[in-house]
């Protein structure tokens, strides 16, 4: 493939749209399937499999599980990472939604501790964590196969719709767990209605390979390729070489991915066993509160494009960390309308760092280790923030009984990205950088 400066304009541009939705399409049925995972660990998996404890406890061991996807996670980086720089973006991410599909479908087979007993909890960690290395080599390929055909001005704005896979597939969870609580009784539903939405996944896996299947490689990798400047040892030489931007991109995640898993998945069980909510009402709020991300993903990206990634990205950190606050105080009130409130702005905060991501993370490596690079940097911080979040919110409320602990942890969290932003350099077209 010619360098991207050789192409014809209007080739460039239909290349760079069906790149854009094979890219979102791909991250939003990913995403449906990590997330059903974590909705279902919230509501049901306690009930199923983890019936022999208290409710807090067999909250914070199903959560245990729900880690497990996010320890997985950097493993999934390494390993898609290394053969993405090697033999190029598509090809991985046809084979990374393969390995999400089959572990989707799985989960909805396995038995419960009422049947198997201790081995039920054993079959969801292990399904679990290949859901974490699928998505782990997912986001990098996504992003970067968006990011690599786009115009250097427009780099914010193009990446941040691969973003949005992560509110369409947390509308899509939600909904479908939705769906199934409200139209069975609840012994049908913990029987075998919860397994419908997992099994499903395979007809979303399939669409998804289908649209993916068309589209042609990065043309910044094809250069590469062309020019022989691939790197045989991506993942020593990012390590040897640019630790510093990976250990930078991970703190810069904190500040959103701990508070997101915070007001997605934990309040979710707070909401039903501390405050009597129902479980399907709680599911629409927060698919509202996705569809909020829908707008202001690709508005941050914009943005970020005019005015600079750290700007925006700082603006979200403050702003995502003072609103948890107000956030607990609308839950505990019980009333529908200030939840959704709650919920829409803090997604809306939360997305002014999200949005932007994709395009600071994947421009602070060179092109021969960025899909090594940006995939440790971002999936790191699912070890170090998203993972723990919820099982830290469960304990902390556990321990003190107060929503203000939960509050105070969040608020560190985006203290931490607030002051990663001083050391990380923004720059802003230098995608094609070798």
């Amino acid at each position: 493939m010619p360098a991207v400066s050789t192409l014809d304009e209007e080739t460039r541009h239909r290349q760079l749209v069906r790149a854009v939705v094979a890219s979102t399409v791909g991250t939003t049925v990913e995403w449906y399937d990590f997330f059903l995972y974590g909705s279902a660990a919230a509501l049901i998996f306690p009930k199923l499999f983890f019936s022999n404890v208290d409710p807090d406890l067999g909250s914070i061991l199903s959560y245990i599980t729900f880690f497990a996807g996010f320890a997985a996670r950097p493993v999934g980086a390494a390993i898609f990472g290394h053969w993405g720089d090697r033999i190029g973006r598509k090809a991985l991410l046809v084979t990374t939604m393969l390995v999400m599909g089959v572990s989707t479908t799985a989960i909805g087979l396995v038995p419960t501790d009422q049947s198997i007993g201790v081995w039920g909890a054993v079959l969801l960690t292990i399904l679990r964590a290949m859901q974490g290395i699928a998505v782990g080599g997912e986001w990098s390929g996504s992003v970067l196969m968006a990011g690599e055909w786009a115009p250097p001005g427009r780099r914010g704005f193009t990446t941040s719709f691969p973003q949005m896979g992560a509110p369409l597939g947390m509308m899509m969870a939600n909904s479908a767990l939705s769906f199934m609580t409200s139209t069975l009784d609840e012994a049908a539903f913990l029987s075998w209605g919860w397994r419908v939405p997992f099994l499903a996944s395979i007809v979303l896996i399939a669409i998804g390979l289908w649209i993916r299947i068309g589209i042609l490689e990065s043309p910044v990798f094809a250069n590469i390729k062309a020019e022989r400047k691939i790197v045989r040892a991506p993942i020593v030489e990012t390590l040897k070489t640019n630790w510093r931007e990976v250990v930078l991109t991970t703190l810069l995640r904190t500040g959103q991915l701990a508070p997101y898993y915070i007001t997605t998945t934990y309040i979710l069980t707070y909401g039903t066993q501390q405050l009597g909510m129902s479980r399907a009402v709680l599911l629409n709020c927060v698919i509202v509160r996705s569809i909020g991300s829908l707008v202001v993903l690709p508005l941050a990206g914009h943005l970020s494009d005019r005015f600079g990634r750290k700007r925006i990205i700082g603006a979200g950190c403050v702003g995502t960390g003072l609103w948890v606050f107000v956030l607990f105080a609308f839950l505990d009130t019980k009333s529908i309308p200030l939840i959704i409130v709650a919920l829409l702005v803090d997604g809306m905060l939360q997305d002014l760092q999200y949005g932007p991501q994709a395009a600071i993370i994947s421009e602070s490596f060179p092109a021969s280790r960025r899909y090594t690079g940006s995939g440790l940097g971002y999936h790191l911080a699912a070890i170090t923030a998203g993972g723990p979040a919820p099982v830290i919110a469960a304990w902390l409320f556990r321990t003190y009984q107060t929503s203000t602990a939960i509050s105070m942890f969040a608020l560190g969290t985006t203290l931490v990205s607030l002051a990663t932003l001083r050391f990380l350099q923004d720059k802003a077209g230098t995608l094609d950088r070798v």
